[in-house]
């Protein structure tokens, strides 16, 4: 009997660690206008992506990822799980009372790191209120160089490099030391919003004219060098890779690799002998579709190809799922966790359309509003496209006359178009006045 009781004790006491044990540690990687055409395993060949090649033959590689037309809508939307038309302010600016994935993640026993891009307003205490332990950053507070001899701020802390380092080493190092100092402590959570390959387009230290003595340019002059600036994106990449493996914590770890974007509109790539215009700040699929891959050896279905359709908002539910983050209901989420499709549902069907609100300086009346499938999309000002056949959108359909499989299509997009809009029309008021109030405390 007091075997028994002892046993039942023990297995008690130690259920709670056997289910930390579970949880992976987890690394989102999000690079900075690089669109699908950037990932040659999505079929392209303009670029070399050989260590984003590699954890996607051995994990899952999707097809129909879609982020926000640009860079701070597309932050908001990861890091909140909330659409833009319901928590969207202006550029460069995250609402001081968001509920972040590292909020969540941080109250489920997570240490947390950010490094990279901030470019999300709130001072130097920003990172923390929203959730980071630690942080290595450029664009907090300012913006000087980000790439040779940068202006970084790393915990409060603004740091001026001169002597030829390179920004991307600078915070990818970071990570990897936050990750080799907290691997044995329990589970991390490191989110690293990439400073590559936006522009200003520039040699990297692998570069034949690599100047390690340079102040760093502005503009989109050189796209010559943006070949260059993508391969090292995937250097990093397998730098941050390489250390998990070495420290033994590969098959513990959950690496998710997306774009905040579509590719500068200064660079245009070759596919079978036909140019693709990058797309950045527009809403058709250049602009949108996005390159995605998860990583989680043992665990994810190993060189699986998704159709499954993926927004910005189901990071943070999938994150929180995988992480045994309790997200709290009044937060209203709209994204969908795709945890089961990498814990190894290769039959994971995912959610019905995507949504997307954009107006990059938060105008409300002047947003354009979209819902779409991985065939069809339908804006609300009622133009409806064949985007597989038509991905430049240059022939609506008339929605009077449809043929079958489209007329199936539309009937789905509409109401929940109609949906979204409601949604959107409750929530103007309140943003107004967060508007109102940022506006007034930033003065």
């Amino acid at each position: 009997m007091h075997r028994l009781v002892l046993a039942f004790v023990s297995a008690v006491a130690f259920a709670p660690l056997c289910r930390a044990a579970d949880r992976p540690n987890i690394v989102v990687i999000m690079a900075d206008d690089m669109g699908f055409e950037c990932l040659s395993a999505n079929g392209w060949t303009d670029y070399e992506t050989p260590h984003l090649d590699r954890l996607a033959k051995g994990g899952v590689r999707f097809l129909h990822a879609h982020s926000q037309p640009i860079c701070t809508p597309s932050r908001v939307q990861l890091m909140t799980g909330i659409s833009n038309n319901r928590n969207y302010l202006r550029f460069g600016v995250l609402d001081p009372e968001a509920t972040t994935f590292a909020h969540l993640l941080k109250r489920a026993g997570y240490a947390t790191c950010v490094v990279g891009k901030w470019q999300l307003d709130g001072g130097l205490e920003a990172p923390a209120r929203f959730g980071f332990d630690e942080y290595c950053l450029w664009q907090v507070t300012r913006r000087p160089s980000r790439y040779p001899n940068p202006g970084l701020e790393v915990n409060g802390e603004l740091k001026d490099y001169t002597g030829g380092e390179y920004g991307p080493d600078i915070v990818s190092d970071y990570l990897c030391d936050f990750i080799e100092r907290k691997h044995d402590d329990g589970p991390f959570f490191a989110y690293y919003p990439m400073i590559l390959p936006h522009w200003p387009f520039e040699p990297t230290p692998d570069s034949p004219d690599w100047d390690p003595e340079a102040k760093g340019s502005d503009g989109q002059k050189n796209p010559h060098y943006f070949k260059d600036m993508v391969a090292y994106t995937d250097k990093i990449v397998g730098k941050i890779d390489a250390k998990l493996a070495a420290l033994g914590i590969r098959e513990d770890t959950l690496v998710l690799f997306t774009g905040d974007n579509g590719t500068a509109t200064s660079v245009t790539t070759r596919f079978e002998g036909k140019p693709y215009p990058g797309g950045k700040g527009s809403t058709r699929d250049n602009g949108t579709h996005v390159p995605m891959v998860a990583s989680w050896p043992g665990t994810a279905p190993a060189g699986f190809v998704s159709d499954a359709l993926i927004e910005l908002t189901d990071w943070l539910p999938t994150v929180c799922e995988l992480g045994g983050a309790e997200v709290p209901e009044s937060l209203r989420l709209r994204g969908t966790s795709f945890a089961p499709l990498l814990r190894g549902d290769r039959d994971f069907a995912g959610r019905s359309h995507l949504y997307c609100w954009y107006q990059r300086d938060g105008v409300r009346d002047k947003a354009s509003q979209h819902v779409r499938d991985r065939s069809y999309k339908l804006y609300a000002d009622g133009r409806f496209y064949n985007v597989a056949a038509d991905p430049k959108e240059e022939f609506a359909l008339d929605t009077e006359r449809l043929p079958s499989k489209a007329a199936a299509a539309y009937a789905v997009l509409k109401p929940a178009l109609d949906g979204e809009v409601s949604l959107t029309r409750a929530a103007d008021p309140r943003l107004a006045r967060r508007r109102a109030e940022l506006k007034r405390t930033t003065k």
